[in-house]
């Protein structure tokens, strides 16, 4: 009888990502177990309103009050001096959070400003290391579940968390976000999908647009675009309407599984920075008050601050542009990666490369058309007219746009036609189904990536990150800064909008600071160019980043391979960034 060991293969012990686990794992219990995290606190000014008796202030679209009583700033045990004295005898604050208040002397007139107080906490480089296994594995073994995992895994020793299940995975799955995840991605998304092939929905969307709009991979990559530019609500939602209409046509038409999800991906966040008529704004601009900046004191200034910024917004720009150049086959610089995959697939119809894992299951795109059902056009435009009707309608009348009411109602159009059209209930319920199964794993890594974003901002990667900028910078360097600082969170946490949260209240009083200790003549101008450097560097990172939930949701939802696509788009998004950051450094001397 073999031993156990003697079971175990030798390749097992030369395996690169297994002993990359290992080190990273050994480090993180070492470092969590023997260093003390040093505490912050971000001191974000509030913009204050009287609402009857009690202060209030607007946070992500919400009212909120003010606890009372309020502790004077230096009473607070998240000041500066008293986390520095917990520093020195190795203990931690006792809140994570305060709200203070704090009276200065202005024009000889004293002035009560509030601030919101929020503790944070990293490892200084050791912080990183959740991401860096991530990230690392993912380029390693090219299969996402066992990457995010392994960052999960590192980032729980770092912080420990031993008990995975009860103190990780439930605390991060047992809430709204994930919630949605599962509603959304999994269970409106995947039965619509289903539905759709079973009724044989795409199939007759690809046969209209070939006989009437289509007549190559030309015009089949045009159409992406312009749906892309179309869909402006941004990130996933984009990527799964773009990806979901555009795949059966664009298979026909032998492109890419590569060049397709770099389309998609590529005009979702990016064109929701240039046609912010959804919940951007309204977002970003709570992260932006200054005290004392006159173009940002009020909600509406900061709102109408964000759309001047809109023609800064070069990486963007670029982006949206450089995938138009390449639907037209025009696109210079072209990497190498990419050039290989569209030859691939039009001389040998290869949509993926050799030894690729598709991130879909075949039930998502594979046609299973009952007996006696005849396919039409209207089973795809009616449900995808409900579904963008709703989304838009519900944007422009309440203000955010509704996506789980969009696509359950797309749903549950779909199945009403199936059946008024002919098909039985038993079919019905099996395409629904088989879009469930279609869409497991692809759900399962949007979960985790939703897991891994939270330990990395336990573990402070991207405080540390912040931290490491300083005052004393040439005022032509500081908006190129922030685009490369952004870029490391937002590609290290897999979110564009958590970088916002993390960056925004550093960059835009420290570009103020700048400014007037520089003695820019335009600081207007100043402050527009770091916050489109930081708009633009969180939307590189997070769409480059392997363990984004647009990353995944674009290789997903056009059939193609995660790391492929990743391989594939980082190569052009980093020449659009670096023009992105020339740009802004040449214009930062306009502002002298």
């Amino acid at each position: 009888m073999n031993s156990p060991a003697a079971l175990l293969k030798p390749s097992v012990f030369r395996s690169r990502a297994l002993w990359f686990f290992l080190i990273t794992l050994l480090i993180s219990l070492a470092v969590g177990q023997k260093v003390q995290p040093v505490w912050t606190a971000d001191k974000i000014t509030l913009d204050i309103k009287q609402v009857g008796p009690r202060l209030a202030f607007v946070y992500q679209g919400k009212q909120k009050y003010l606890p009372e009583p309020l502790n004077a700033y230096q009473a607070s045990p998240l000041h500066p001096d008293k986390l520095k004295a917990l520093q020195a005898q190795n203990k931690q604050p006792e809140i994570e959070e305060d709200f203070v208040y704090q009276t200065e002397v202005k024009n000889g007139q004293e002035v009560k400003n509030y601030y919101w107080l929020r503790g944070k906490k990293h490892w200084s480089f050791w912080s990183l290391l959740p991401a860096l296994t991530a990230i690392g594995l993912c380029w390693i073994t090219r299969e996402p579940l066992t990457a995010l995992l392994g960052g999960i895994l590192t980032g729980a020793a770092l912080l420990g968390q031993f008990d995975i299940t009860e103190e990780v995975f439930v605390p991060s799955l047992a809430n709204e976000s994930s919630a949605q995840i599962l509603i959304l991605y999994l269970w409106l998304l995947g039965g619509l999908m289903g539905l759709w092939s079973r009724m044989g929905a795409p199939q007759a969307f690809a046969e209209m647009m070939s006989r009437h709009v289509v007549r190559g991979p030309r015009s089949a990559r045009l159409v992406a675009w312009f749906l892309g530019v179309i869909f402006f609500q941004g990130g996933t939602i984009s990527t799964v309407l773009v990806g979901t209409t555009i795949k059966p046509l664009a298979d026909q038409e032998k492109i890419s599984h590569e060049e397709l999800s770099f389309i998609v991906d590529s005009t979702a966040s990016p064109i929701a920075c240039l046609l912010p008529f959804n919940a951007w704004p309204g977002y970003v601009q709570s992260f932006i008050f200054v005290a004392g900046i006159p173009f940002l004191a009020t909600e509406a200034d900061r709102l109408a601050f964000f759309f001047k910024t809109i023609p800064l917004s070069f990486y963007a720009i670029l982006a949206v542009f450089s995938t138009f150049l390449l639907s037209i086959d025009k696109l210079p610089f072209m990497n190498k990666q990419l050039k290989t995959a569209i030859e691939r697939a039009r001389n040998s119809g290869e949509l993926d490369a050799p030894g690729s894992r598709p991130l879909s299951a075949p039930e998502m795109h594979l046609s299973k058309v009952p007996q006696g059902y005849t396919p039409h056009i209207i089973d795809f435009f009616l449900p995808l007219s409900v579904l963008i009707v709703l989304a838009i309608g519900t944007f422009v009348f309440l203000g955010t746009p509704k996506i789980r009411w969009a696509f359950g109602a797309a749903l549950v159009v779909a199945a009403a036609l199936a059946a008024l059209r002919g098909m039985n209930l038993m079919d019905i319920v099996e395409g629904f189904g088989e879009g469930l199964k279609g869409v497991v794993v692809g759900s399962v890594i949007l979960l985790l990536a939703v897991t891994i974003g939270g330990i990395a901002k336990a573990t402070g990667g991207g405080n540390y990150l912040v931290e490491l900028l300083g005052t004393t910078l040439p005022f032509w360097s500081l908006p190129l800064l922030l685009e490369l600082l952004t870029i490391v969170i937002a590609f290290s946490t897999g979110t564009s909008w958590g970088t916002y949260a993390v960056a925004f209240p550093l960059a835009m009083p420290l570009a103020w600071a700048v400014a007037q200790s520089q003695g820019l003549s335009n600081p207007e101008l100043y402050l527009m160019l770091c916050f489109a450097a930081v708009m633009n560097g969180s939307v590189f990172g997070d769409q480059c980043s392997p363990i984004s939930d647009t990353t995944v949701l674009s290789a997903m939802c056009t059939g193609g391979d995660l790391m492929d696509h990743v391989n594939t788009q980082l190569p052009q998004a980093v020449q659009a960034a670096a023009l992105a950051g020339v740009g802004w450094t040449i214009m930062a001397f306009f502002c002298r």
